[in-house]
């Protein structure tokens, strides 16, 4: 069974940091399972505190990455529509799968700076910023994936 289950958790860290790009898989929850499995094998065995601070971080990061486009959109100037529309393109980019959830947030910024009587280009830089937060999002999640893989590797072979 240990076998089985190693071989599984080696798939599933492989795919979580593949799940840090492709936005339909969850990155960060998929490598934290992964790390769950091999902690419940005899090949490696993780403190309940790692455990614990790797959910929260995981739980974190995955909120994070739907904020941070609408975040972004604020910071290169967008106003509160632009932000709505990020969030609200991020979750209808969602039914999309990868390329709606790249582009989603784009189009919703840009879309609800229109909406809210700005010019061309002021939506144009909002649509920017929610992209240059998807972007921030997914370094975040390929971070938090690449260190809960160390720690897979290291658990594995120490």
């Amino acid at each position: 069974m240990d076998v089985l289950l190693l071989i599984a958790a080696i798939v599933l860290i492989l795919l979580g940091v593949a799940g840090s790009f492709v936005p339909v898989l969850p990155g960060p929850p998929i490598s934290y399972v992964a790390l769950l499995m091999l902690h419940y094998t005899k090949y490696a065995m993780f403190t309940t505190q790692l455990l614990v601070v790797f959910a929260i971080l995981t739980i974190l990061v995955t909120l994070l990455d739907y904020v941070i486009p609408a975040w972004a959109t604020g910071k290169f100037g967008g106003s509160r529509q632009g932000r709505l529309g990020a969030f609200a393109g991020t979750m209808i980019g969602l039914i999309f799968g990868p390329l709606g959830v790249i582009i989603g947030p784009f189009i919703g910024a840009f879309t609800g700076e229109i909406l809210a009587n700005k010019n061309a280009n002021e939506a144009l830089r909002s649509g920017v910023g929610s992209f240059v937060g998807f972007l921030a999002g997914t370094g975040l999640k390929l971070i938090l994936s690449l260190v809960m893989m160390s720690y897979f590797l290291y658990g594995l072979f120490s």
